[in-house]
């Protein structure tokens, strides 16, 4: 092997070297940007134990609001009889957003037009289970909801 092959082969393999290296390189900076954005960041969720939802002259009787319980939606209903009622606002079906129809009196999902009862019972669409209930108590002017022990 003379002085010239030799330094061909010692090229080759430099060159063989940045080329593997660059190529690694894209790789990493296209695969890694997929892969963070396909893995959901971590999320700690607030506890809640308990929350001011509204104002007694805030809700008429037979309305009701939508109210935050922690990171999740809750809902705060006020019934005909003026008793008030809170459950958790996300369906049992697909996790959408609940809302008061008072013209129904009833709780209502619009995604797949379950129904719940003032009670929180699943009574029609496709809900197959119950609204978490809350418990509510007046303190002064404040409506506060808190979860069931």
């Amino acid at each position: 092997m003379d002085a010239g092959t030799a330094n061909d082969v010692s090229r080759r393999r430099l060159l063989d070297a940045l080329l593997s290296g660059g190529i690694l390189a894209f790789l990493g900076s296209v695969v890694y940007p997929v892969v963070r954005y396909l893995t959901p960041p971590k999320v700690h969720e607030v506890v809640a134990t308990s929350v001011v939802a509204a104002t007694v002259p805030e809700l008429k009787p037979n309305s009701g609001k939508i109210f935050r319980f922690g990171s999740r939606p809750g809902i705060l209903i006020r019934l005909p009889s003026g008793e008030f009622r809170a459950f958790s606002a996300v369906c049992t079906h697909l996790q959408c957003t609940v809302q008061y129809r008072s013209d129904m009196e009833r709780i209502w999902c619009p995604c797949h037009n379950g129904q719940y009862d003032l009670a929180g019972k699943n009574v029609a669409g496709p809900p197959p289970s119950p609204l978490e209930a809350y418990d509510v108590m007046l303190k002064g002017q404040d409506v506060v909801v808190s979860r069931r022990a």
